[in-house]
């Protein structure tokens, strides 16, 4: 008497009752294809019946991690990077002082009438 085990031999592991048909493996299905800007191509698949206001307009490309879009003529166009900004740049940027106090009396004043509303 062999032992070991407890399967029949002869038998895979999870065969039973239910082929890969009841599991949705063979359920009718659709492809839809989706651009990015650089022209990659990725094709997804959804189930026949499915709406069309479910399959997704956008979605990100593997290919390229972009946006990609169903319409192969205007795909997603490419997020626009600023460009690195140094410390000078941020200083340049920086608000009077004329205009730092008022911005700080605005806020206050808005904040004493909400304060004084609740």
């Amino acid at each position: 008497m062999a032992t070991g085990g407890n399967a029949i031999r002869g038998t895979r592991v999870g065969a039973g009752p239910m082929g890969e048909q009841d599991h949705g493996f063979h359920a009718e299905r659709i492809a839809i294809s989706y651009w990015d800007a650089l022209g990659n191509e990725t094709v997804r698949y959804f189930a026949a019946g499915i709406p069309e206001e479910e399959i997704p307009e956008t979605i990100d490309s593997p290919h390229s991690g972009l946006p990609a879009g169903r319409d192969k003529d205007n795909p997603p166009a490419l997020a626009k990077t600023e460009p690195y900004k140094t410390h000078l740049a941020y200083v340049k940027e920086r608000r009077t002082e004329e205009e730092a106090d008022a911005l700080l009396e605005d806020a206050l004043k808005q904040l004493r009438e909400r304060r004084g509303q609740g």
